[in-house]
């Protein structure tokens, strides 16, 4: 009987696996007999991969040609990479929100069938009802640049960081994409991890506070879910064991989530 979680003959892309979660899950591919791995960073990975095509993704134009460059079927996209608000606003919606888009929607014809599209969101997305109009105004608008100009007119008036409102955007998207991907015969989800024990963990404590951060840890289980915990969740979403999971944006979060919409968190901490 073949594996359904086995990644063998299959070719994948993935964004951000120079550290942290996407470094984690190339090691995980690596042991699921992953065929080819394409990483996307800026920085080469130290991890088990087969070409390394170095990219600035906050660059329209570098995503762009990278797309050009990726050969071959790509089985499963990990849209992986993110950064935080320590980075400008720009950078940080176009990295985390216009890259994912640009590369999800330029690979589409070279994922076949049974393909699938795995995007890192983040639990920090979760207000996005609160924004939902604003959201589909944004998505509306396809041209990268055009994009950037929405976001310096409006987002500050949202009163919502630029990270939030991306990973907004990308919960959002994951939604709206899934319905025409999956017509194409591939899936598209969202993995939303609470946060993560990777390098990224000081931009948050600076950009959110340690005091946003430690509630969040305390409100959970205690301790901060690690890298390979994400990847785990990342590359069942990518694999044929999902084969019927699509339009989902995946809480890895310790029931946080779940607690907090049932009213069981405590938000004194915070005050």
């Amino acid at each position: 009987m073949t594996n359904p979680y086995s990644y063998q003959d299959r070719r994948v892309v993935v964004t951000g696996a120079a550290t942290g979660v996407g470094a984690a899950l190339i090691e995980l591919l690596a042991e699921l007999d992953v065929a080819h791995v394409t990483v996307l960073d800026v920085k080469a990975p130290s991890g088990p991969h087969d070409t390394f095509l170095q990219t600035d993704l906050s660059d329209a134009r570098a995503v762009r040609d990278v797309i050009r460059a990726i050969d071959g079927p790509v089985h499963a996209l990990f849209n992986n990479a993110g950064v935080a608000d320590t980075q400008p606003p720009r950078t940080v919606l176009s990295v985390n929100y216009l890259a994912l888009r640009t590369l999800s929607e330029g690979l589409l014809d070279s994922i076949p069938d049974a393909g699938a599209i795995v995007n890192t969101a983040s639990t920090a997305g979760g207000q996005w009802p609160a924004h939902l109009e604003q959201i589909n105004e944004l998505l509306d608008i396809d041209g990268w640049d055009a994009a950037l100009e929405w976001t310096d007119t409006h987002l500050l008036g949202l009163g919502v960081a630029p990270y939030f409102f991306s990973k907004e955007l990308v919960q959002v998207y994951t939604m709206r994409s899934s319905r025409p991907t999956i017509r194409r015969g591939v899936r598209t989800n969202s993995v939303c991890p609470s946060p993560i024990d990777t390098p990224l963990l000081a931009d948050f404590r600076v950009s959110m506070t340690d005091k946003l951060i430690d509630w969040n840890i305390t409100e959970t289980n205690g301790r901060l879910v690690t890298a390979r915990e994400v990847a785990t969740v990342l590359a069942f979403l990518g694999s044929p064991a999902a084969a019927y999971v699509n339009g989902v944006n995946l809480n890895v979060d310790a029931g946080f989530n779940a607690a907090m919409t049932t009213g069981q968190v405590d938000f004194s901490g915070l005050a």
